[in-house]
This record gives structure tokens, C-alpha cells and sequence, in this order.
């Protein structure tokens, strides 16, 4: 997926649309997809780049390093759908680059495609609803506001998510929305500062049902090869050579400049066929473990 760094140099500053239909692009996005869907593929990317004014203005490899991790994942750019996202940051070095950043319904699509799954469910809790869990057997008893309009303006008090695999082994997990906003506070700076431009304060809820499904599948999950690729490319900027950079926080560029540093990444491994609840590791260490400085 690297792009010639002497070409990006050089064109950087074209449109997405001139960028993508060089001879050079083109061969190089033909060669990275086999020949197939590229006209498609670059479609997809000038109508995603075309729709935000700050990806214009990123470096137009970086976009289109990102948007071929998503097409390796078969995910669609289309914010409608929010397999994934383009996100414009700012390097101190490089200047404005695209970050590639999974949606949690792309890891939702991913895990649907393994065909490990039965049952996959991500929920926000509202206020009112939650009668218990417990976290032993992990049940939870809540009486839903059956009003979709009055459950949809109620305050979120929590979150939701379980799975259960065609071998019949379930897992559930619970968080408060104070854990959530703990969590979020110590792994976003951006949203600590509260700007108003990260992901956080945009979608909260969007971003705690990703919390809610990355911790869930990374700690419990059969994960497939696509899964294991998304979970290593989330959050990261796809350099030149093809290796990853991981930033540590969610700060969508408004006006702000935000660093960006390389971290070591653990790869997430595999569960065997038929799994049985792995022993109990602190949450931090598995926070730090799959989402590096942060974690939508």
C-alpha cells in the first residue's frame, strides 16, 4: 500500500480528483486491488474527500493509504454507512495527513463475515432502564423505554454488549457511562480539553459502542485475519513505506495541531476454535494493549 515518496512529494497538493487519475496512481491503486473495482474504488474517494473540507487538506497519499486498508477490508468510505473513516490530523512534520479509523459498525461487518458469530449486540442504556447485572453470570435485567422517540432523548446512564458464537459460548459485558467518560478522558486529550471537535463529543454513544466492542472482541473474540488487519490499522497513518504510525488520540482537525508519535502495537491473537474465557487481566492493561494511548 506504500505510494512512491519522491511522487507524494511532488503532487501532494492536487486535487484528490487530479491525484487519483495520474498514470502512477493509477497503476499503483490497480496493482494494491489486482486490477479490479478501481474505478469504483476511486469514486468512493473523491466523493468522501469531496465531502470534507478538512481531508482537501491532507496529503493526498495518506488518503489514499487509508482508503485501501478500508477496500482490503471490503469496508465502504461512506460516512453513511461508518465502516470507517478518514481523519484528518496534523504532523509536525509531514503537515496535514489522513488517519485511517474503524467505525464500530465496520467491526460489526467484520465480525458478522467471520460466520463465528450467532449473536452480536452493542446497546446504550438509558435512564430508568437498567434494573441490574451482574457481573458474575453476567445478566442484565432492564425494563426498555418502549417509546423509540422518548428512549432516543433520554440521558445514556451505560452501555451494553455481548456476543454469543455458533458453538454456543456467550460473553457480556457492562459499563457505567461514568466508566466510559473515565475512559475516554484519560485516553483522548482532545477530549479532556473539550474543544468540541473529537469523535467524543460529536458521537459519544458511537464512540462507546466501539469501546464497548473492541474491548469485548480483542479480550474474548475469535478474530479473523481481517479482524486481526483492522484492529492493527485502527487509528493509524499509513506511511509511505507501508508501515503504521499510531496516534494517540482522536482529534479530528479544526484549527488544531496535534502530535503525532509512533507507539509499539501487540498484535491481537487468534482464540482457539472452540474458546473458553480467558483469565482475568486488569482492564488497563487491556486497554493499553489493543488501543494503544486511546480508544469510538
Amino acid at each position: 500500500m506504500a505510494l512512491n515518496n519522491s511522487l507524494t512529494q511532488r503532487t501532494h497538493k492536487l486535487g484528490i480528483t487530479d491525484y487519483v487519475n495520474q498514470d502512477a496512481i493509477k497503476n499503483h491503486i490497480a496493482k494494491v486491488l489486482g486490477g479490479k473495482n478501481s474505478t469504483r474504488f476511486v469514486t468512493s474517494i473523491v466523493s468522501a474527500v469531496n465531502a470534507n473540507p478538512q481531508l482537501q487538506e491532507c496529503d493526498n497519499g495518506s488518503i489514499v493509504a487509508a482508503a485501501l486498508v478500508g477496500e482490503a477490508l471490503n469496508l465502504s468510505p461512506s460516512p453513511t454507512l461508518g465502516h470507517y473513516y478518514m481523519v484528518p490530523y496534523n504532523d509536525k512534520e509531514k503537515g496535514k495527513v489522513a488517519q485511517f479509523q474503524l467505525g464500530y459498525k465496520g467491526y460489526i461487518q467484520l465480525a458478522i463475515r467471520s460466520g463465528q458469530y450467532k449473536r452480536l449486540n452493542v446497546l446504550a442504556i438509558k435512564e430508568g432502564e437498567l434494573v441490574k447485572f451482574n457481573p458474575l453470570t453476567e445478566e442484565i435485567e432492564v425494563r426498555l423505554i418502549e417509546d423509540e422517540e422518548e428512549r432516543e432523548n433520554a440521558p445514556t446512564i451505560g452501555y451494553y454488549a455481548m456476543f454469543e458464537y455458533t458453538n454456543g459460548f456467550r460473553k457480556a459485558i457492562y459499563w457505567s457511562r461514568k466508566k466510559m467518560e473515565a475512559h475516554a478522558l484519560k485516553y483522548s486529550k482532545g477530549y479532556a480539553a473539550k474543544k468540541g471537535y473529537t469523535y467524543w463529543e460529536k458521537d459519544f454513544d458511537g464512540m462507546g459502542y466501539k469501546t464497548m466492542l473492541r474491548h469485548l472482541i480483542s479480550r474474548w473474540g475469535i478474530m479473523s485475519i481481517e479482524m486481526m488487519t483492522a484492529f492493527d490499522s485502527d487509528m493509524t497513518i499509513i506511511n509511505e513505506d507501508g508501515t503504521r504510525t499510531y496516534v494517540e488520540n482522536e482529534e479530528i482537525i479544526e484549527g488544531v495541531a496535534t502530535e503525532v508519535k509512533e507507539e509499539p502495537k501487540e498484535e491481537p491473537k487468534a482464540p482457539a476454535p472452540d474458546p473458553t474465557p480467558a483469565p482475568s487481566t486488569d482492564d488497563d492493561e487491556i486497554t493499553q494493549m489493543f488501543f494503544g494511548g486511546e480508544n469510538k
